[in-house]
């Protein structure tokens, strides 16, 4: 079984596996049942920021760190779909060519598909196989993000929001939203003119947020990811994130948001598609005309449809 092959560290299997989420193949209920005993080991790690911030690049040294302290490391990059075509350059891969032939690393770019939010559709599913596959550490890149693509932080244990000097003003880059969502913050290619300001600026930010006793205060870590530098000390934040989180119930909290969120997804996609079924027919159809002609409330006629629709997965 792909499963099987999985675990068993064959990388065609897992991306199968991944594929098969992807397109929401008919199998995906019996593959999920499958990995399920395998999954929730693994820590997510999310990266988001700007575009041009350096997320490719310091996610190639954060696998390479991994490496070196025996972690099997996955990889999700999230490429951005053209609006006009649907397609999109998945080319996250080429930048992490190093790691290409180690077996110990899986590398998977995925098309956002225009979804919002910084993620594809599929990515908690992906997410699933490469803990099921083994994986120690999930690494999970978002296209290039603005002020209000904070999906990532649902998704992850512990999310790294990276900033580079010289992008425009650090107050614009870390509000609405973004400050929220951070548990480290990265200040890449900090060898540049402006590195100081931006950190002065981040770290001002914090401050200025309310955190009651034995709450986590994000980090900021300088680094200039193209040399490796400040890479080992980005590796210390996650980890004593991580510890933190065990240490005050978080890390199942988060978990635990973050398989709801995944199971009422899974059940709004099932609706939506039984409701699409029926929408040229009855009772969609007859109930549409009613509310068009004024005769029934749009609110009561959801009420009559949900009453008709069999919900059962029989």
């Amino acid at each position: 079984m792909l499963v099987d092959r999985a675990r068993a560290g064959d990388p065609r299997a897992v991306a199968r596996l991944i594929t098969l989420v992807e397109s929401g193949d008919e199998l995906l209920p019996q593959v999920a049942a499958a990995l399920a005993p395998y999954t929730g080991r693994a820590q997510v790690i999310g990266l988001t920021g700007s575009p041009g911030v350096g997320k490719s690049t310091t996610t190639n040294e954060l696998v390479r760190a991994l490496r070196a302290r025996d972690h099997r490391v996955g990889v999700l990059a999230v490429d951005p779909s053209s609006p006009f075509t649907g397609g999109a350059i998945l080319g996250d891969r080429v930048r992490m060519q190093d790691h290409a032939t180690d077996p110990g690393v899986y590398i998977r770019s995925m098309s956002s598909r225009g979804h919002l939010g910084g993620l594809a559709a599929a990515t908690p599913q992906a997410v699933r196989v490469l803990e099921g596959a083994g994986c120690d550490v999930v690494l999970v890149e978002t296209v290039g993000v603005g002020q209000a693509e904070v999906e990532v932080a649902s998704l992850a244990d512990t999310t790294l929001v990276l900033l580079a000097p010289g992008m425009g003003d650090a107050i614009q880059a870390v509000k609405a939203g973004i400050l929220e969502i951070a548990d480290v913050f990265v200040v890449n290619k900090a060898d540049r003119d402006g590195a100081d300001a931006t950190v002065r600026d981040i770290n001002g930010m914090i401050a200025l947020g309310e955190r009651g006793p034995g709450q986590w205060r994000p980090r900021v870590v300088r680094a200039v990811a193209a040399r490796g530098e400040g890479i080992d000390e980005l590796v210390t934040a996650v980890e004593k994130h991580h510890g933190w989180l065990v240490e005050h119930g978080e890390l199942r909290r988060r978990r635990e948001a973050r398989a709801a969120a995944e199971v009422e997804a899974i059940a709004l996609g099932t609706l939506r598609d039984r409701m699409g079924s029926l929408r040229a027919g009855t009772p969609l159809a007859a109930l549409a005309a009613r509310v068009a002609d004024g005769s029934l409330d749009p609110y009561a006629a959801a009420r009559e449809l949900l009453d008709q629709l069999d919900l059962s997965d029989g």
